[in-house]
């Protein structure tokens, strides 16, 4: 596994000197000890602190809940990394998801200073392997990406942490509200349909609208899932629309894999609920949203900035970190609308992924044609989509996510799901 030695940065160093005035408890001596000390440490402290300018290349802008996600975990990790004497100044470029702007970024913020430059979404990764290799100062993080991972770059690393733990949490949400409607007598059990907004038909997506469905299933035995492609990250106005059409066509809650809000707030437009992802989106549909899941960044960012910082090795590939480390995060549960018991069959699947006793891809809670998975054959090429060769994720009766491969390569068409669309 290929390392980054990153270059110490330069430390500067201040002195400074208090003065502290004499009180009836203190003496003239244990005054000057007193500065001495308060000198020292301050002298010290000043020493020891480092400056550091990261860039971040974003995909969108400060109107989509994705790139949203990305700036909180930016000023968390700024924030802790204060505390231990590292000083970050954060630059960001906006709107470019990829090709040649992308390119120009990397360049622009390595020019510019920058000791790290982190890409925040796919499709960045082929444009900025392209200029990497002339910045050989620069740390460049392609996140939810894998091809830097078996690049000949020294100073590209991948990240991508296990997020379908978190669709799985969410799911459960989204079945015992399903249960209750059903109880109450809200709706049948065949009328226990969930829509789901999907960017592409990448693995990614798909890993991912299934772990929210096997998490709603493994509460809400009778729910079944239509699930519609847009062919875009993130588009307001095409998300609203494609979960409009879902509504139109039965779903009684709305979820997602794309970038925006507005399929949450055309859930509360419609009178049902709504499972978001990256931001809670309670503030934009009180009435509609239950909970969203989100990767939080905020530990890979303290982590990468810290060792670049200190002149250490980062990682090339950053990946099954999730649930238990703190990475994988549901959002606030909006506790007017949740049903009863939420809460409890949370945290009982929450410590069983955390003690391996649950995996989310269990292979005796779902069907494929109609039968038991007992093998799916992954490429091992630098790529989401499966195909029919190399390592055989499935053994011990689960498949294993994000274990052989960076990036979630589950891409099996599980029975219970419809795909309205398959075109993107």
């Amino acid at each position: 596994m290929k390392k980054l030695l990153a270059s110490i940065l330069a430390v500067s160093m201040v002195f400074s000197l208090a003065a502290c005035g004499n009180s009836d408890k203190t003496t003239e001596t244990e005054a000057a000890e007193t500065t001495a000390e308060q000198a020292e440490g301050e002298s010290t402290a000043d020493a020891e602190a480092k400056d550091i300018k990261v860039g971040m290349i974003c995909i969108g802008n400060d109107n989509m809940a994705y790139d949203r996600n990305f700036y909180m975990a930016a000023d968390a990790a700024k924030e802790r990394l204060a505390e231990k004497g590292i000083n970050v100044e954060w630059v960001y470029t906006y709107d470019h998801p990829e090709g040649d702007p992308v390119a120009a970024d990397c360049e622009e913020l390595a020019d510019s200073g920058c000791s790290v430059v982190i890409l925040n979404s796919y499709g960045m990764e082929p444009a900025m392997l392209t200029v990497a290799a002339d910045y050989p100062d620069t740390l460049f993080c392609s996140l939810t990406n894998e091809a830097s991972r078996s690049d000949s770059l020294d100073n590209t690393v991948n990240a991508f942490p296990s997020i379908y733990e978190g669709r799985y949490l969410a799911g459960i949400v989204a079945g015992k509200k399903l249960n209750e409607m059903i109880e109450n007598g809200e709706i049948t059990e065949d009328e226990a349909v969930m829509g789901y907004v999907g960017a592409y038909t990448y693995s990614e997506v798909v890993s991912g609208y299934t772990a929210f469905y096997l998490g709603a299933k493994s509460v809400c035995p009778s729910v079944t899932m239509l699930v519609e492609f847009i062919g875009s990250w993130g588009d307001p106005a095409i998300e609203a629309a494609t979960a409009q059409d879902l509504i139109d066509r039965g779903a009684k809650l709305i979820s997602q894999h794309s970038d925006a809000t507005t399929p949450a707030t055309t859930a509360q437009e419609n009178g049902v609920y709504s499972v978001g992802y990256n931001i809670s989106m309670i503030d934009v549909a009180p009435d509609s949203a239950l909970v969203s899941s989100r990767i939080d960044w905020t530990n890979y960012f303290e982590y990468v900035i810290e060792t670049v910082a200190n002149g250490g090795t980062v990682d090339q590939d950053y990946m099954q970190h999730g649930i238990a480390d703190g990475d994988i995060v549901l959002t606030e549960l909006n506790d007017k609308l949740i049903a009863d018991g939420t809460e409890d069959a949370l945290k009982e699947a929450e410590d069983k992924i955390k003690s391996g006793e649950l995996h989310v891809f269990d292979t005796s809670t779902f069907t494929v044609d109609g039968k038991t998975l007992e093998s799916s054959l992954i490429d091992m090429d630098a790529d989401f989509d499966a195909s029919d060769d190399d390592t055989d994720a499935v053994s011990d009766g689960y498949y294993h996510e994000s274990f052989y491969k960076s990036a979630p390569s589950f891409s099996e068409k599980i029975d219970g799901i419809t795909l309205v669309n398959e075109k993107y």
